[in-house]
């Protein structure tokens, strides 16, 4: 299996908060090219800080292939 070079690598930061307001996350994607696409993201549901976190990071990971990762 070959490494894949430094240049083909995207980045995927994600931040849950939670409160008795709701829930939501903030995505940031980085491109191979240092290009940013930021994200806000409310959720419709209750959840912990963790579970909007899991939440984000399997959104940011869809968002992130549409993107052509």
């Amino acid at each position: 299996m070959e490494d894949a070079s430094k240049a083909d690598k995207w980045l995927l930061h994600v931040d849950g908060s939670s409160t008795t307001q709701g829930s939501g996350v903030g995505l940031v994607i980085t491109s191979p090219y240092g290009e940013d696409l930021e994200f806000v993201l409310k959720f419709g549901f209750k959840a912990s800080t963790k579970e909007a976190e899991y939440e984000a990071l399997v959104i940011g990971m869809r968002m992130a292939h549409d993107a052509g990762a």
